[in-house]
Parts: C-alpha cells; structure tokens; sequence
C-alpha cells in the first residue's frame, strides 16, 4: 500500500509543532533501488543502492521537506508561501500550498531554471516572478520580503524543511536494516547533507543503525564548499544546485568533518557521464541528481577502497526535471510499410 506521506508513517520523530495541519500527497516510500551491474562496470567488491527520490509527487526530494514547511505555516494561519528557487522548491511549494488552499509566490534567476520545473510551478498555481540575478540575490529578496510582510519562508533555512528531508534516511535504514558505509549526494543549497546527517543521527540514537561516511558533490562551476569562497556566478548544466553561496554551507562542512566524509567537485562532463551510465539501468536523473554518482566514480578513480561496503547514491530528482538537456536527434522516418521498417530494424 502506498505511503499516506511522512508525517503519518514517521510521526513525532519529525518535529514539528503542534498546531501543523498535516498535509500529504503520499511523499516518500522512494525506491532503494540495487545496481548490481554498475558495480561491476567499477570494478566490483561493494554494493551500491540508488535512492531515486525523483519519484516523489512532484519529481524531486523537496516534498519531503516541503510538506512540514507548508503544515507547520498553515497551522499558523499563513495564507500566503515564498520561496527562491532554481526550480525544484518552487514546483514543491506550489503543489503543497495548492493542496492546502494557500498562496504560493516563487522568486526564480531569470533564464537558469529548467522548463520542466518552471511549467510545474505554473501549473500548480504558483506566482512566479524572475530577477535579473542569482539564486543567491533570490533568496536575500525573499528574507528581505518575509521580514516586512506576513509571508512564510519555504527555503531550506526554514527548520521543517530540514525536519521533513530527514525522514529519507530513516527510510534507507528500515530497507536495509541500517545506515550505509557511504552516502552519497548532489549539494546545492546544501539542506539535504545537514538532513540527512541529523535523520541518521536521530535513527543511530533510537536504533543503533550507524551513521555513514558522507560525501558531498558540486558542480565544478559552483563549488563555493570545495573553493572555500562564495561564487559570485554559478555555472554549471546541473541547474539544481547552480548556487554559489549555501544557506546550509557551514553546517555541511561541520557534517563531512564529523563523518570523516568529504565535499568535492566535478566537471558537467563527468555529471552527464553519471546521468547516462543512470539512464543505462532505467534510472533517469536531472543532472545534478546525477552529481553524487560521478563524485563517487571520480573517488573510486582516485582510488578509494569499498570493499564489502554498502553504498547508496541519493537521486533528487526526475530526469523529466531538465528534459531539454538530452540531445535526441531526429528518429528514423519511414514509410507505414513493414519492408521499410524491417530495412532499419537491424
């Protein structure tokens, strides 16, 4: 039976207040999902598991998060959400606020958000208005914005953003019985590693499950974590995590540090290298969902050992997030005659 969402199946371990108003579109219950046959193709000796969270209800990793921002803001009688967004937050702010009968306002960089994601926003209702800027100039308007006016802030500042993305580890601790050796995920904002830390942490306390060796990834042409600076102007495909200042940055370092983890960087080319080799297994990605999973090769490459490890690589997002990225080409045209098909057919 299908999850009737995460604040039902997990109850007080998220804590939010008392006067949320619990909302649901059955988020979570992602699949854990074994890719034997890549292991191989990287040399074999580990299992790894992708945790493809692009199944969630609006294709991304932020319902989770979203679904307690939103109750916890209902139950305080807002009637109006805001967020900055490079595409996912606002297709998640502006399903939940729909589903809760509230206003959703979503500030995005204009010409950087993928046409998927602003088409979700749209559909869902959302308002939507592009600045001539970053995320990261979103994001200080929105702060600016909620300080003057009685709107609530969805970004992952908000502390039940941060409740609700944790609840993705308590779920790969029931499907395989504990933590993994190695986490490992795309950071953007970088909400999801301080998350995940803080439900492995939770679930290690409760269940002596373990926590695991984290290892963040960014995109090379905006990697503020890896350079030790701001990034004035993020670069990267991977549009999801084009931020060059991370609200969450400090305490993604502080997670790495205390898992003896790491964040590094990788080029466009190994994240589409990643999405491909992904694709390979029927598992489609956006490319920054991508991101992990080429950090992890590039490791491998460098010569990390995970011998009889457990490793499981974090997916946020659908790869019908950022469809434009695929490059096609044009289908073979035939006549409707099986002589001609069958020309082409080996």
């Amino acid at each position: 039976m299908r999850s009737e969402g995460i604040l039902k199946k997990y109850g007080k371990l998220i804590d939010i207040p008392d006067y949320s108003v619990p909302l649901s579109l059955a988020e979570g219950d992602t699949p854990l999902i074994p890719v034997p046959k890549i292991v191989e193709k990287l040399g074999g000796g580990f299992e790894l598991f992708v945790k493809f969270e692009g199944l969630n209800p609006t294709g991304s990793f932020k319902d989770r998060g979203m679904v307690a921002a939103v109750s916890e803001a209902v139950g305080k009688g807002s009637k109006t959400i805001i967020c900055a967004s490079t595409g996912n937050t606002a297709a998640s702010a502006a399903a939940y606020a729909t589903r809760a009968g509230i206003k959703a306002i979503v500030l995005i960089p204009e010409g950087k958000v993928a046409r998927g994601k602003l088409a979700a926003s749209a559909m869902y209702g959302a308002k939507i208005i592009q600045i001539d800027g970053s995320f990261d100039d979103a994001l200080k308007l929105v702060r600016e914005i909620t300080e003057k006016f009685p709107i609530s802030l969805v970004n992952s500042i908000n502390p039940y953003r941060i409740e609700g993305q944790k609840s993705a580890a308590f779920e790969i601790c029931d499907e395989i019985g504990k933590a993994p050796d190695m986490l490992c995920l795309p950071v953007g904002n970088a909400g999801n590693i301080t998350a995940y830390h803080m439900g492995f942490e939770q679930y290690n306390k409760l269940k002596n499950t373990g926590i695991p060796t984290f290892l963040g990834v960014q995109a090379e042409g905006a990697a503020p974590l890896v350079i030790g600076k701001i990034v004035e102007k993020p670069e990267t495909i991977a549009t999801a995590i084009r931020i060059g200042n991370p609200a969450r940055g400090k305490q993604a370092l502080e997670v790495v540090q205390k898992t003896n983890g790491k964040i590094i960087s990788v080029s466009d080319k190994e994240i589409l290298d990643a999405q491909k080799i992904l694709a390979g297994e029927g598992i489609w990605v956006e490319p920054a969902s991508a991101a992990g999973f080429a950090g992890l090769i590039k490791e491998l490459k460098a010569g990390l050992d995970l011998s009889d490890k457990k490793v499981v690589i974090v997916c946020t997002g659908h790869g019908l997030k950022d469809p434009d990225i695929v490059e096609i080409g044009m289908p073979t045209k035939v006549k409707p005659i099986l002589s001609e098909v069958e020309k082409i057919l080996f």
